[in-house]
């Protein structure tokens, strides 16, 4: 299932619970109301802090932890086309002989890593094309070991530290996509949204008129609130992307030419 869709059944799914929330409660406080109008309210507001401080800590946690993970992820694409210029323009120290070879494995790596995150949210696609980046870092490693021991010894001490880091970047970077919060933060929080509008629509069940305006904006606020975390942990397969940035791996890819 499109990933997009998925979580928008899913915060429909909040959005309608927390409504369903807000009615029961109401309806159980005005059947409690009716019978002890004097204790209907007693000690709930300790409860309802609570509840709803709790509530606000794991949103501003999980909402800021999410934003920062996605800053991580664009930045570690900025530092691999940069990793991957700097070990293509050191393969100048190489004997002219052994570059071409180098320079062509070089165009089809960075072909096969930018094909590795275009196949998202395929991931079967993507761990074909990760396998392939991979085989090519072993040729090119490979390749440039041998060319450095033609060369004079100040080429190996410029050209392998960078072909380390070229490779090391590719680990870093697929461990970054995997980096999220264990589901049970997620399903924690969804919890603790129906409970907030559980307690919520008790707190409102003094007044004699229901305001639908205010249920509705109170659902749709914790709604869209959750969509937009689940969202930024995911920024290869739903709205928010970090796409855009791979136009600079496309860029280093256009001056190997």
């Amino acid at each position: 299932m499109n990933y997009t869709l998925f979580l928008s059944l899913v915060c429909a799914g909040v959005f309608a619970g927390m409504l369903v929330c807000l009615e029961v409660g109401r309806r159980h406080g005005r059947r409690k109301a009716a019978r002890d109008p004097h204790a209907a309210a007693e000690g709930l507001g300790t409860v309802d802090g609570a509840v709803f401080a709790l509530l606000g800590l794991l949103l501003a946690f999980t909402f800021s932890g999410a934003a920062a993970r996605f800053d991580t992820r664009r930045q570690l694409i900025v530092e691999e086309a940069n990793a991957i210029g700097t070990a293509y323009l050191r393969l100048d120290v190489l004997p002219a002989e052994a570059q071409p070879g180098l320079r062509d494995l070089f165009r089809r790596y960075v072909d096969t890593r930018i094909a590795v995150y275009r196949a998202l949210p395929d991931l079967s696609l993507a761990r074909a094309d990760l396998a392939k980046a991979s085989a090519l870092q072993g040729e090119i490693w490979k390749a440039a070991v041998a060319g450095s021991m033609a060369a004079p010894a100040p080429a190996a001490v410029l050209l392998l530290p960078a072909l380390n880091a070229m490779i090391d970047i590719t680990t870093t970077r697929t461990m970054a996509t995997q980096a999220h919060p264990p589901p049970v933060i997620f399903l924690m929080l969804i919890a603790l949204a129906l409970a907030s509008a559980l307690l919520a629509g008790y707190g409102t069940a003094r007044s004699p008129s229901r305001s639908w305006v205010h249920a509705v904006a109170f659902a749709a606020v914790m709604t869209v609130s959750i969509y937009v975390i689940l969202d930024l942990e995911f920024p290869r397969f739903g709205l928010i992307r970090v796409d855009a940035f791979d136009q600079v791996l496309v860029e280093v890819r256009d001056s190997m030419r």
